[in-house]
């Protein structure tokens, strides 16, 4: 793939954003839309425009819903010339859809979900699990590695929507179980800093429970990951268990918890924010529009 080769994104939230200055700062032309306006380099008007100027089109939109909308909107700009990779989470019955969609046209596809946070996007520090054909991730990966720091490819299309659904549950239920730890030492009147150089020491311990208790301690639940997102991947998840006979009680407790929170009007903040309960936030701040 040459160098200079044309890119657009499509969905500038927190991590689609910091992809496109990334890509700004290779030798590559980069063309974004989103569907409220952008204070950025070459925002065009419409997602159609797009495609009319990159053969690469990245989409970070928020949910499967907001991708069958975005290529039924492009389906007649849709060239055979096109690569498209759907990097947000997605049902995976959606990704096939949009497969077909887009094979139809001639054009390529690749399911390609990501994990890793706003400080990791801005570091090209993500990681791509991919599904699709090798040879068109091949042609791709020169532009994924410039956000990435690891690109797994899993399989088929929809396997790596399963993959990254399956692990945002765990991530889910980690914090989860945090919350209801630092309600504990909080409620004991223990210094929470005691739980996090304990937790330092202990098996259980990990970066995502080194990211998130710190968060719930200073009580400002700054938005890496929207809990509002973090419900919609357990509810993907809750579905495709259902699809497949696979009973899921931590999952749906979860999808409980984070429903109940959300209702409290918290679902634009970090899913740390289910610590909030016992400790309320100090200064919340939201997140990016995607």
């Amino acid at each position: 793939m040459e160098s200079n080769q044309a890119v657009g994104v499509i969905g500038l939230g927190i991590i689609g954003s910091r992809v496109a200055a990334r890509l700004r700062e290779s030798d590559r032309d980069v063309y974004v839309w989103n569907r409220s306006p952008k204070q950025i380099p070459n925002f065009l008007g419409a997602a159609a425009d797009v495609f009319a100027l990159a053969d690469v089109i990245q989409l970070f939109v928020p949910d499967s819903a907001a991708l069958r909308e975005m290529l039924d909107s492009v389906k007649d700009k849709i060239e055979s010339r096109h690569t498209i990779i759907a990097n947000g989470t997605f049902a995976p019955e959606s990704v096939a859809d949009a497969y077909d969609l887009v094979h139809a046209k001639g054009a390529a596809f690749l399911d390609c979900p990501f994990t890793g946070s706003r400080k990791a996007a801005e570091a090209g520090e993500l990681v791509y699990y991919v599904g699709g054909d090798a040879a068109v991730l091949e042609k791709v990966r020169p532009i994924l590695d410039i956000s990435a720091k690891s690109i797994l490819h899993v399989g088929r299309i929809g396997e790596a929507s399963v993959i990254k659904i399956a692990t945002n549950t765990i991530s889910a239920a980690i914090v989860g179980a945090l919350a209801e730890a630092y309600g504990l030492v909080v409620k004991a009147e223990i210094d929470p800093a005691k739980l996090l150089e304990a937790l330092d020491l202990n098996a259980c311990c990990s970066p995502l429970i080194r990211m998130k208790l710190p968060a719930m301690m200073t009580r400002e639940y700054e938005t890496h990951f929207a809990l509002k997102h973090m419900f919609k991947d357990v509810q993907y998840a809750l579905n495709l268990g259902r699809t497949l006979n696979v009973e899921q009680p931590v999952a749906s407790t979860m999808a409980n918890v984070m429903y109940r929170t959300m209702q409290q009007g918290k679902g634009d903040l970090d899913y740390s924010v289910l610590a909030m309960k016992y400790a309320p936030p100090r200064a919340a701040k939201k997140s990016e529009t995607k």
